[in-house]
Protein backbone atom coordinates (compact mmCIF):
# COMPACT_ATOMS: atom_id res chain seq x y z
CA UNK A 1 0.00 0.00 0.00
CA UNK A 2 1.15 3.39 -1.21
CA UNK A 3 -0.07 5.48 1.89
CA UNK A 4 -1.41 4.15 5.04
CA UNK A 5 -4.62 6.03 4.75
CA UNK A 6 -5.34 4.72 1.41
CA UNK A 7 -8.18 2.21 0.67
CA UNK A 8 -9.14 -0.71 -1.28
CA UNK A 9 -12.10 -2.59 -2.79
CA UNK A 10 -12.33 -6.30 -1.56
CA UNK A 11 -12.32 -8.09 -4.43
CA UNK A 12 -11.62 -11.81 -3.39
CA UNK A 13 -11.11 -13.43 0.21
CA UNK A 14 -8.41 -16.58 -0.34
CA UNK A 15 -9.42 -19.18 2.57
CA UNK A 16 -6.25 -21.60 2.95
CA UNK A 17 -7.32 -24.48 5.01
CA UNK A 18 -7.66 -28.32 4.52
CA UNK A 19 -10.95 -28.90 6.69
CA UNK A 20 -14.01 -29.09 4.10
CA UNK A 21 -16.73 -28.23 7.08
CA UNK A 22 -13.91 -25.43 8.30
CA UNK A 23 -13.93 -23.68 4.37
CA UNK A 24 -17.57 -24.20 4.67
CA UNK A 25 -18.00 -22.69 8.16
CA UNK A 26 -15.78 -19.66 7.50
CA UNK A 27 -17.74 -19.21 3.89
CA UNK A 28 -21.28 -18.87 5.46
CA UNK A 29 -19.32 -16.35 8.17
CA UNK A 30 -18.17 -14.08 5.21
CA UNK A 31 -21.60 -14.03 3.15
CA UNK A 32 -22.90 -13.28 6.26
CA UNK A 33 -21.70 -9.96 6.44
CA UNK A 34 -22.48 -9.13 2.85
CA UNK A 35 -19.36 -8.82 1.06
CA UNK A 36 -19.43 -9.36 -2.10
CA UNK A 37 -16.38 -10.42 -2.76
CA UNK A 38 -15.34 -13.56 -4.89
CA UNK A 39 -14.68 -16.18 -2.07
CA UNK A 40 -11.62 -19.05 -2.88
CA UNK A 41 -10.98 -21.99 -0.94
CA UNK A 42 -7.69 -23.51 -1.44
CA UNK A 43 -7.12 -26.79 0.67
CA UNK A 44 -2.94 -26.50 1.54
CA UNK A 45 0.07 -24.21 0.47
CA UNK A 46 0.59 -25.49 -3.03
CA UNK A 47 -2.84 -24.99 -4.34
CA UNK A 48 -3.26 -21.40 -2.49
CA UNK A 49 0.27 -20.59 -4.75
CA UNK A 50 -1.10 -22.36 -7.79
CA UNK A 51 -3.72 -20.37 -7.47
CA UNK A 52 -2.26 -16.70 -6.97
CA UNK A 53 0.29 -17.70 -9.94
CA UNK A 54 -2.25 -19.03 -12.07
CA UNK A 55 -0.30 -22.64 -12.27
CA UNK A 56 -1.34 -26.17 -11.87
CA UNK A 57 -5.28 -26.60 -11.87
CA UNK A 58 -5.66 -22.74 -12.21
CA UNK A 59 -3.07 -22.09 -15.48
CA UNK A 60 -6.09 -21.92 -17.93
CA UNK A 61 -6.82 -18.19 -17.01
CA UNK A 62 -4.24 -15.39 -17.35
CA UNK A 63 -5.28 -13.93 -13.64
CA UNK A 64 -7.51 -14.52 -10.71
CA UNK A 65 -8.87 -11.62 -8.69
CA UNK A 66 -6.00 -11.10 -6.38
CA UNK A 67 -7.45 -11.57 -2.39
CA UNK A 68 -7.80 -8.68 -0.29
CA UNK A 69 -7.19 -10.96 2.56
CA UNK A 70 -6.07 -14.68 2.98
CA UNK A 71 -6.93 -16.68 5.81
CA UNK A 72 -4.43 -19.02 6.54
CA UNK A 73 -4.66 -22.56 8.45
CA UNK A 74 -1.05 -22.91 10.55
CA UNK A 75 -1.13 -27.05 10.54
CA UNK A 76 -2.36 -28.28 7.02
CA UNK A 77 -0.93 -31.61 5.12
CA UNK A 78 1.75 -30.86 2.34
CA UNK A 79 2.78 -27.60 2.53
CA UNK A 80 1.40 -26.10 5.66
CA UNK A 81 1.28 -22.26 6.79
CA UNK A 82 4.74 -21.45 7.50
CA UNK A 83 5.89 -23.16 4.82
CA UNK A 84 3.44 -21.44 2.44
CA UNK A 85 4.63 -17.92 3.91
CA UNK A 86 8.41 -18.64 3.35
CA UNK A 87 7.49 -18.96 -0.45
CA UNK A 88 4.65 -16.13 -0.67
CA UNK A 89 7.21 -13.74 0.84
CA UNK A 90 9.57 -14.16 -2.48
CA UNK A 91 6.57 -13.66 -4.63
CA UNK A 92 5.82 -10.65 -6.84
CA UNK A 93 3.80 -7.90 -5.06
CA UNK A 94 1.53 -8.35 -8.18
CA UNK A 95 0.63 -11.92 -6.88
CA UNK A 96 0.33 -11.04 -2.94
CA UNK A 97 -3.01 -10.15 -1.28
CA UNK A 98 -3.43 -6.64 -1.40
CA UNK A 99 -3.25 -6.01 2.30
CA UNK A 100 -4.07 -8.61 5.12
CA UNK A 101 -2.89 -12.17 5.23
CA UNK A 102 -4.15 -13.27 9.01
CA UNK A 103 -3.33 -16.74 10.33
CA UNK A 104 -6.90 -18.20 11.70
CA UNK A 105 -5.91 -21.32 13.16
CA UNK A 106 -6.80 -23.51 16.07
CA UNK A 107 -2.97 -23.93 17.68
CA UNK A 108 -2.44 -23.32 20.75
CA UNK A 109 1.08 -23.57 20.53
CA UNK A 110 2.58 -20.57 21.91
CA UNK A 111 5.53 -20.41 19.77
CA UNK A 112 3.08 -20.37 16.25
CA UNK A 113 1.29 -16.85 17.98
CA UNK A 114 4.82 -15.61 18.35
CA UNK A 115 6.11 -16.32 15.18
CA UNK A 116 3.17 -14.88 13.81
CA UNK A 117 3.32 -11.91 15.56
CA UNK A 118 6.95 -11.58 14.23
CA UNK A 119 6.41 -12.69 10.66
CA UNK A 120 6.13 -8.98 8.35
CA UNK A 121 3.48 -10.30 6.64
CA UNK A 122 1.21 -11.96 8.57
CA UNK A 123 -1.04 -8.87 10.04
CA UNK A 124 -3.73 -11.12 12.42
CA UNK A 125 -3.15 -14.00 14.55
CA UNK A 126 -6.59 -15.43 14.74
CA UNK A 127 -8.18 -18.72 16.91
CA UNK A 128 -10.31 -21.11 14.80
CA UNK A 129 -13.48 -20.56 14.21
CA UNK A 130 -13.79 -17.09 11.76
CA UNK A 131 -16.10 -15.05 13.66
CA UNK A 132 -18.17 -12.30 11.89
CA UNK A 133 -16.49 -9.63 14.16
CA UNK A 134 -12.88 -10.47 12.86
CA UNK A 135 -13.84 -10.08 9.18
CA UNK A 136 -15.47 -7.09 10.29
CA UNK A 137 -12.96 -4.98 12.01
CA UNK A 138 -10.44 -6.09 9.28
CA UNK A 139 -12.66 -4.81 6.80
CA UNK A 140 -13.07 -1.65 8.58
CA UNK A 141 -9.36 -0.90 8.68
CA UNK A 142 -8.37 -2.00 5.00
CA UNK A 143 -10.88 -1.51 2.58
CA UNK A 144 -13.52 1.22 1.64
CA UNK A 145 -16.37 -0.66 1.22
CA UNK A 146 -18.03 -4.06 1.22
Amino acid sequence: MKNNEEKHPLRCILLIDDDLATNFLHQDVIKSTGVKAHIQVCHDGQEALDYLNCEGEFSNEPFFPQPGIIFLDINMPGMNGWEFLEVYEKMPSDRKAEIVVAMLTTSLNLDDHDKAEKTEGVKKYLSKPLKKEYLEELIEKNFKSF
